[in-house]
């Protein structure tokens, strides 16, 4: 079982407590997690698999660390075969391949740049080479470079913050879209900024708003083609992003302001990615599902 506190922030009578974390800085993103402290809770031993996704093979993009660990660990769980794609976090990601060894799954690993258009056909030519079939895109790449002003939002940061975080919605699917089925899912990393905003995060958070209406438009698109379209809008989660982008003074009030007075651990968005790559969610397509930790927002 995963511990009650600190990861859950509860005392005993269910009063929210608050959980913080050690002041620390990364120089480069998307960051490493096997250097940060506390390492997020990717794996939630109490979470058992029962086939839901048996047979079937995701592509993760950003599988390496943060919640794409998590999503690759309980998509093993499921019984999926998967390849994860990462930029330069190798060690991350050799972690990731060997946890979901470790529950009878295979994990191909590929490294390389997803704001090159051809790299998103390269990723999908390798999986169907390994797996023979594809049938669940899951894209949560991205990059985030807090800004006190507009004015101080380069050219550069622009062009890198949309070239990371939405373009390759687009490239992905392109590439991946002729192999999939019907019942197959596509599935975005949207975030809780899209809809509340986020002073900081003026580029980043236009990004994530894109990623909404992407999925819903594309879900309309490809409705008649048996595909589904959907998002999770992870709320504050304790992934390398965080300390890659942020202060370290920054990094010790993170997630406070949530009702639940803490930020989330990967592991607690994994099922919200497993109901919508599987057939429990068969009716359901074009919705962003919120895991933020009480933050309430109009969709």
């Amino acid at each position: 079982m995963i511990p009650m506190y600190p990861y859950y922030g509860y005392e005993t009578h269910c009063r929210p407590v608050p959980v913080t974390f050690p002041p620390q800085h990364q120089d480069r993103q998307p960051g490493l997690e096997y250097l940060m402290n506390p390492t997020p809770i990717s794996d939630n031993p109490a979470y058992k698999g029962s086939g839901k996704l048996a047979g079937k093979v995701a592509i993760i993009n950003g599988g390496d660390s943060g919640i794409g660990r998590a999503v690759a660990i309980g998509f093993a769980k499921e019984g999926a075969d998967m390849a994860i794609v990462y930029l330069y976090e190798r060690e991350d990601a050799l972690a990731t391949k060997a946890m979901v060894e470790k529950y009878g799954r295979r994990c191909l690993l590929i490294e390389g740049d997803l704001r090159r258009p051809e790299f998103s056909a390269e990723v999908v030519r390798r999986t169907l080479a390994c797996y023979g079939c594809l049938d669940i895109l899951v894209m949560g790449q991205g990059v985030q470079f807090p800004q006190e002003s507009i004015m101080n939002i380069s050219d550069a940061q622009l062009e890198d913050t949309y070239r990371t975080n939405i373009f390759p919605m687009f490239y992905m699917t392109k590439a991946a879209l002729p192999y999939l089925k019907p019942g197959s899912a596509i599935i975005s990393t949207a975030s809780v900024t899209a809809y509340v905003g986020a002073p900081l995060l003026v580029d980043y958070s236009s990004t994530k708003g894109a990623i909404v209406s992407f999925t819903r438009s594309l879900s309309l698109q490809l409705v008649h083609k048996g595909i589904r379209v959907n998002a999770v809008a992870p709320g504050p989660i304790w992934t390398p992003l965080i300390v890659s982008s942020y202060s370290a003074e920054y990094v010790k009030t993170f997630g406070l302001e949530t009702p639940m007075k803490r930020a989330g651990q990967p592991f607690e968005l994994a099922p919200t990615y497993i109901y919508l790559a599987s057939d429990d969610s068969s009716f359901v397509t074009g919705q962003v599902l919120h895991v933020n930790g009480g933050v309430m927002t109009e969709t």
